[in-house]
């Protein structure tokens, strides 16, 4: 099989689709990858480290998808990437088809381009093995940044996270209670703030509580709940997942604006449309905007600034499903590994993922 790494366009998309041990696998199984120049440099990789593995290197994006039968990528190609699928090739990569444009959805309808989509592969017991490690690194990475936003330059409130001997720590508040929720509590937990976790999931707030030892305070996410946390803490984390969805609205405008002037909100929901009623995307490089006198961080992509680990870290999970697909294409991989085919969300010009044909089908009645 011809594989395709492209180098990242989105503005400081660090991470690469394939790391150079993985080109290495690869070509040793008689597969030829093409990897654009420079594709793993933000992540600390070079062309002779890709050569080394087996790769051929090629000098622009458009060769890397034209060539290959198969392309790897860390997020969504942009409208100009779309232009150069064709028709019969698989595209894998955290893809987001819920909060994508309709245009984008139309493309890979048209082109019939299979799309496997990272963050929905699902094993049986509702695990998201690839999603995952950068749900873990989202929330990991968390406590850095509402403590560089809450700064007074960014037009933060001003206030330490931990607080110092008189003063009182910083109040966490995390909407969410899965991977990305629990890491960010850890995360908060561990540098001193005051955190309370809120999900409708009891069984989740007891495994919180047991995890801390009482020492989190847990809530259920009732609205009334979130509206009561929303008027006294310092940050509020969205971390609510709807696999394949867009995810409801669950912070209001009436919320935003009952919050101290200053606060900051992480809104890890945005790459499935997010939860606050006032959020809009923004990049790794204009992070965040002011509304209702509240620090807004809505990056769909975070963990790309920690190209590195991120990288790694998803290709160790999502290597076992690329192995496959390029031994014995992606029919029969679907068919021997039934947690990789709810990853797939077009197929042979038809969505084939029910949460995105609800969403795409919604908008095409709007």
């Amino acid at each position: 099989m011809n594989i395709g790494i492209p180098k990242e366009r989105r503005d400081l998309e660090m991470r690469v689709g394939l790391t150079p041990y993985g080109v290495r696998l690869l070509s040793q199984a008689g597969h030829v990858c093409y990897v654009e120049h420079g594709a793993g440099e933000g992540a600390g990789f070079s062309d002779y480290d890709y050569q080394r593995a087996g790769g051929c290197i090629v000098y622009s994006t458009e060769e890397a998808y034209r060539r290959a039968d198969m392309v790897l990528k860390a997020v969504r190609p942009t409208q100009e990437e779309l232009a150069w699928l064709h028709e019969g090739q698989i595209l894998c990569g955290f893809l987001h088809l819920a909060a994508a444009r309709r245009e984008t959805v139309r493309t890979l309808l048209e082109r019939q381009v299979t799309a496997v989509a990272y963050e929905t592969i699902q094993t049986d017991d509702g695990n998201l093995p690839v999603l995952k490690p950068m749900s873990e690194v989202a929330g990991r990475m968390a406590p850095q940044l509402a403590a560089t936003f809450l700064q007074s330059n960014w037009g933060g409130r001003g206030v330490l996270l931990s607080g110092v001997p008189g003063i009182p720590a910083a109040r966490v508040a995390i909407l969410g209670a899965g991977v990305l929720g629990t890491n960010a509590a850890r995360a908060f937990h561990g540098l001193g703030a005051d955190v309370i976790v809120l999900d409708r999931d009891l069984a989740r707030l007891h495994q919180i509580d047991e995890m801390f030892q009482g020492r989190v305070t847990t809530m259920v996410a009732y609205d009334f709940n979130i509206a009561r946390v929303a008027r006294f803490v310092e940050v509020l984390i969205t971390a609510v997942l709807v696999p394949g969805a867009r995810v409801p609205i669950l912070v209001t405008r009436d919320m935003v604006r009952s919050m101290k002037k200053g606060a900051v909100i992480l809104d890890f929901s945005i790459d499935q449309g997010g939860c606050v009623e006032t959020s809009r995307p923004t990049t790794l490089r204009d992070p965040v905007f002011i509304e209702e006198g509240v620090v807004h961080f809505c990056v769909p992509n975070a963990p790309g600034v920690l190209p590195r680990t991120s990288t790694h870290a998803f290709n160790n999970a999502a290597w076992p499903y690329i192995r496959r697909i390029a031994e014995v294409g992606l029919a029969q991989a679907a068919e021997d590994m039934p947690d990789l085919a709810r990853g797939i969300a077009t197929r042979d010009g038809e969505i084939v993922s029910e949460p995105l044909a609800i969403t795409y089908n919604a908008g095409a009645q709007e």
